[in-house]
């Protein structure tokens, strides 16, 4: 049974079936929102946001993290007080197989020196 409070901290995300191609590729166009999804994917976990440390303001990282929900590209649930983002890879390989794999490997060779690699 879903509580008041758990359902007013829960978070919309689009069906499978609504997650377009276009969109995805807009929020992966973003370096920021990109290096989100390398550490999402290469962790396999799920992960606060404040673990990625990105060199935004609170309010830029809240944004991009809209956009990548938006899009369907991750996953935001709450657990007690903490926002987790996961990775909806198993949507995007149904939906578009093989694109986020080719756009994680090309970002990997390309190795934005924003993610200290």
């Amino acid at each position: 049974m879903t509580t008041a409070a758990q359902s007013a901290r829960a978070v919309a995300h689009p069906d499978r079936e609504e997650i377009r191609l276009e969109g995805v590729l807009h929020a992966l166009s973003d370096p920021m929102r990109l290096l989100v999804v390398r550490q999402l994917a290469s962790e396999g976990a799920e992960l606060t946001c404040s673990h990625f440390g990105l060199p935004v303001t609170k309010s830029t990282c809240t944004h991009h993290f809209r956009v990548l929900r938006e899009a369907g590209v991750i996953q935001q649930i709450y657990r007690g007080t903490a926002k987790l983002n996961a990775l909806r890879r198993d949507d995007l390989d149904a939906l578009f197989p093989g694109l986020l794999d080719s756009v994680l490997a090309a970002a990997d060779r390309q190795a934005d020196p924003l993610d200290g690699a």
